[in-house]
């Protein structure tokens, strides 16, 4: 599912990125070169990113300007990365889920 804005109202037609796939929990999504793990995740329509700690609630993406850190993901089995502000690349392996650790970026 392609959530991705492509026509803008007031930037005008965006122009056509190179595409690339990435993993998220273990399913198979495109993202352009470029794009955070936020926002990649937004145009493929994926809005839980996490569970909260204590009450296990969903979260997502909040701010989306790394101060909150609800976005914290696990890229290529390291804990902590914000996805608001972690640029994607080609291959990348990112899980979600379960609690994570205080971030380190």
């Amino acid at each position: 599912m392609n959530k991705r804005i492509v026509d803008h109202p007031v930037l005008g037609k965006l122009e056509e990125q190179n595409s690339f796939t990435f993993e998220f929990d273990g399913e198979t999504y495109k993202a352009n070169t470029g794009d955070t793990i936020a926002s990649a995740l937004l145009a493929n329509g994926v809005r839980h990113l996490r569970v909260q700690e204590r009450s296990t609630t969903p979260r997502g993406i909040y701010c989306n300007i790394g101060h909150c850190m609800e976005c914290r993901v696990k890229v290529n089995n390291m804990s902590g990365y914000r996805a608001c502000l972690t640029e994607v690349k080609p291959g990348m392996v990112i899980d979600s889920g379960k609690p994570e650790e205080a971030p380190f970026i």
